[in-house]
């Protein structure tokens, strides 16, 4: 230990913070919190024998920073907030939250949208999830849309404003048609307030509420008004009937119980809303060996309910927890309200957590299974695929080119890269063909490769002269093994370009898609792959993976030109105006449709501008 680390742990404060432990490259490796800097920290370089992870990171400390807090509460705040930063190599993680999705009820509107969301903002909109399935959401989106006739559209509809041409759902009684304006803005988020009890799972007061007004309406013999009631009590009570009654507290309550493996913990969540199970998800969470099962429940609780948009008053977990008392004082001020955080050891709660683990078990044997067959596609077929192709070592990485084109117009070219097995989508890079008229698939194919590898040498001499490493440019990884989309013809292109540059001692077939056979370079005879290969899938993913990048790039030069072909005559609407526009309505189907104030809002275009649009798709 350098005599630096020596001075600093004797300095360490004796008061509430969170420390951050560094390598020698100065990356964060580890965050924490303590309630004593001085004797959390010393304890990493003082305690002998740390076994598995810590182990690992202890020997990797170079160099900490710590930041004083006032109290642990502040310090589990800005710990959470720094390992969503900076995602930590020996932290436990949950998978990053932006890949997450929510429900957001866009209550800032005066007709509020139901929207699939990954991302909360700092608004007054109301946000519903974490869900670990995008599925599950759209799901739930549309049972609401059927109960509940909201509107879809992304006008900014505003009470008072003249009406405008409503869309298929007005139509189809799927929506109320505010854009109309045939309802008051006061009913309309109304039936907002209930759609966010049902998201709540307050589904059986809605009943009651339903239930009450149909009785009622159907006294004024506003039978219409009472039908819709009837089919609103019907969708919910379909909906109820798949949620079983498993709490008879009534309350709301998270059940969060873990099965840890060799490698890996899966914790399974139960939500309970008013009794009643309304959902349940669970999470992997990697790198888990030789940790008490109780830090890895306390890791999961701060990270989770960091996310999550809504805080139960009851949280049953199977094993106490060091930061019960912290994590409560902290959930509290997050719902505004008391929460408790409870481990039952007998009784109904103390089943409902054992139900909840024999499910983590469930799933965390599901994982193993299809990891196990996903390594098996992937890593498997890199190493059958080196013995298949005689190659030195294995490709563990490779690149594949496509050429796509219309009648040798705007023709473009891809290069996607696989790593391990699997998709680098990073490393992805796409090119519009400058040297090549007309339709020439071998010319093109040599010209994209030569810029590649040109590229690539440059990046290589420039990162040698700065000394830095080949893996921190864009063109400077070379890959193990190239695959060309094509036959002999497309492979001899490509081969002569790297022969010029001096690279082409890397490995390269050509795959041609008839017949799936692999041409190797001055090879008469092709090299056919069984068909059950796990070596030949792979290689079809590589190659299918190539022509889709290419082809969606060539489709988004062709949409791109025939937009401005469209709109190029309509004045006061240039280049900008026409990015904005189509970041806004997606397409010129999507503009028509769209009102005055609607186009106008779009950034770059005023009254002027819109007006212009509209008398152009009139005209």
């Amino acid at each position: 230990m350098s005599i630096d680390m020596e001075t600093k742990l004797k300095n360490l404060p004796d008061t509430p913070g969170v420390y951050i432990m560094k390598d020698q490259n100065g990356k964060i490796i580890y965050i924490g919190k303590a309630v004593s800097l001085k004797n959390r920290v010393r304890q990493y370089f003082r305690t002998a024998g740390h076994t598995g992870k810590v182990g690992a990171m202890v020997s990797n400390i170079v160099d900490f920073d710590y930041i004083l807090t006032d109290t642990e509460v502040e310090a589990l705040i800005l710990e959470c907030n720094l390992i969503k930063k900076h995602r930590p190599k020996y932290n436990i993680l949950l998978k990053d939250d932006k890949h997450y999705p929510y429900i957001e009820v866009t209550t800032e509107e005066e007709y509020p949208r139901i929207l699939l969301t990954r991302r909360i903002k700092k608004d007054n909109n109301r946000y519903f999830g974490p869900y670990t399935s995008a599925k599950a959401v759209r799901e739930t989106i549309e049972a609401i849309r059927k109960i509940f006739p909201v509107r879809t559209c992304s006008r900014n509809i505003r009470e008072g404003q003249p009406p405008e041409r409503p869309c298929l759902n007005y139509h189809i009684r799927q929506c109320w048609g505010p854009c109309l304006g045939n309802v008051k803005k006061a009913d309309y988020q109304a039936m907002i307030k209930d759609v966010c009890r049902f998201l709540d799972g307050r589904q059986e007061d809605l009943l009651d509420e339903f239930r009450g007004k149909m009785a009622e309406a159907a006294e004024n013999l506003q039978f219409e008004q009472a039908a819709v009631l009837r089919d609103r009590i019907h969708a919910v009570e379909r909906i109820l009937e798949g949620q079983k009654i498993i709490s008879t507290s009534m309350e709301d309550q998270d059940i969060i119980a873990s099965y840890q493996g060799p490698d890996r913990t899966a914790v399974q969540v139960f939500f309970i809303r008013s009794g009643k199970l309304i959902s349940a998800e669970h999470h992997i969470l990697e790198e888990t060996a030789e940790m008490e099962q109780k830090e890895i429940i306390g890791s999961f609780l701060k990270q989770f309910y960091a996310m999550s948009a809504f805080v139960p008053r009851e949280i049953l977990i199977q094993q106490d927890i060091d930061d019960r008392e912290v994590i409560e004082k902290w959930l509290f001020q997050r719902k505004g309200s008391k929460v408790y955080i409870r481990y039952p050891q007998r009784g109904e709660k103390h089943k409902l957590v054992q139900m909840a683990e024999r499910n983590a078990d469930e799933a965390l044997q599901t994982y193993e299974h299809k990891a196990e067959r996903e390594k098996e596609r992937t890593e498997g077929a890199v190493m059958e695929l080196k013995e298949a192709l005689k190659l030195d070592i294995p490709p563990v990485r490779m690149e594949a080119f496509d050429i796509s084109n219309t009648q040798g117009t705007q023709s473009v070219a891809s290069m996607v890269v696989f790593e391990n097995g699997r998709s680098a989508r990073k490393e992805y890079r796409r090119f519009r063909i400058k040297t090549v008229e007309g339709p020439n698939d071998f010319a093109s194919m040599a010209e994209v490769v030569e810029r590649r590898f040109r590229r690539g040498l440059e990046e290589r001499e420039k990162l040698k002269e700065e000394g830095r490493d080949f893996s921190e440019g864009k063109f400077s990884k070379f890959p193990d093994l190239v695959i060309i989309d094509g036959g002999k013809g497309q492979l001899g292109a490509a081969l002569e370009s790297m022969i010029k540059l001096g690279v082409d001692s890397i490995p390269t077939f050509g795959l041609a898609k008839e017949f799936e056979e692999l041409y190797p370079r001055g090879e008469k005879d092709p090299i056919v792959l069984p068909k059950s290969s796990n070596a030949l899938h792979l290689l079809q993913r590589i190659r299918d993976e190539a022509h889709r990048f290419a082809i969606t790039f060539h489709r988004s030069l062709r949409d791109k030109n025939n937009l401005h072909s469209v709109l190029q005559d309509v004045p006061g609407i240039g280049p900008k105006r026409m990015k904005e526009l189509m970041r806004a309505f997606g397409s010129v189907e999507g503009m028509k449709k769209a009102g005055l104030e609607e186009l106008a809002a779009v950034k770059g275009m005023n009254h002027k501008a819109a007006e212009a649009l509209i008398q152009f798709f009139r005209e």
